[in-house]
């Protein structure tokens, strides 16, 4: 499923990250669509499109289908999150992709313990044990039908409908296959392949309301020590938000996209 923001200009593709759907964007989308043709989706298994299983190639097709579709012209992508991952991944399959941009979408923050640096060795597996059980017990509510007083406060295009309950989407199987493969763990490998103009956009704080102390921290000093040797078309540039960026600065963000297509279709 699609939403067509409208617009003139080079074309470009939104996309979500995991658990969101295509509303993520109803702030950004509106911003950009003075600059160019915006279409944003759901990826599969998430918000009004189809399951399935997910595997890179079948989603990368998905997205070809969306393209095709909307007959978009060589569209920009830019993606949130797992849709960062997946804008890396179609610039792969794509040479000809003008540019990506990937909004703080390079590793899952369950990860590697060397992918940490500067905590103590004893407090890292504390909070990495504690993490997986949060990730765990998250796991295990998405296979559950949602309390019927709850369904009618969460987002309709967030739920999907069996046997008379409600269920959250992406489902526990979609999340298992996200979860340990190597390409959602960690997608830097995956960038420094990419051939066009990349812009990547880090998240410097916790996200409102959420302390994640001493790891996400170390977290982030992770991804910025990760981030050398990088191909000359990969800008990598950081803002004044969480994760959640999308949502917290999309005028902001908005500005920063604009400039960098701007820039990458000059040269």
């Amino acid at each position: 499923m699609a939403r067509d923001h409208g617009g003139d200009g080079p074309a470009v593709l939104l996309l979500h990250g995991l658990g969101g759907t295509l509303e993520a964007w109803d702030a950004l989308a509106p911003l950009l669509a003075r600059r160019h043709r915006v279409v944003a989706m759901d990826l599969r298994g998430h918000g009004l499109s189809g399951d399935g299983p997910w595997e890179w190639d079948a989603v990368l097709g998905d997205l070809d289908a969306v393209v095709k579709h909307f007959r978009l012209d060589r569209p920009a992508i830019v993606g949130h999150s797992l849709g960062g991952m997946l804008a890396i991944m179609w610039a792969r399959r794509h040479p000809e992709c003008p540019a990506i941009v990937n909004l703080d979408g390079l590793r899952s923050a369950e990860n590697d313990p060397g992918n940490y640096p500067g905590m103590a060795q004893d407090a890292l597996k504390t909070a990495l044990d504690q993490l997986k059980t949060t990730f765990d017990a998250q796991a295990a509510v998405m296979g559950r039908p949602v309390p019927a007083e709850q369904a009618p406060m969460l987002p309709q295009r967030a739920l999907t409908t069996r046997d008379g309950h409600s269920y959250l989407r992406p489902g526990p199987e979609t999340l298992a296959a996200l979860r340990y493969a190597p390409e959602f763990r960690d997608a830097i490998p995956l960038l420094r392949a990419v051939t066009c103009p990349a812009l990547v956009v880090l998240a410097d704080r916790d996200p409102a309301g959420m302390d994640g102390g001493e790891l996400m921290a170390a977290f982030r000093r992770g991804v910025r020590r990760d981030l050398h040797d990088l191909p000359s078309t990969v800008r990598v540039s950081e803002l004044a938000a969480s994760h959640n960026m999308v949502a917290e600065q999309p005028s902001d963000l908005t500005d920063l996209i604009i400039r960098f297509l701007a820039s990458s279709a000059k040269k």
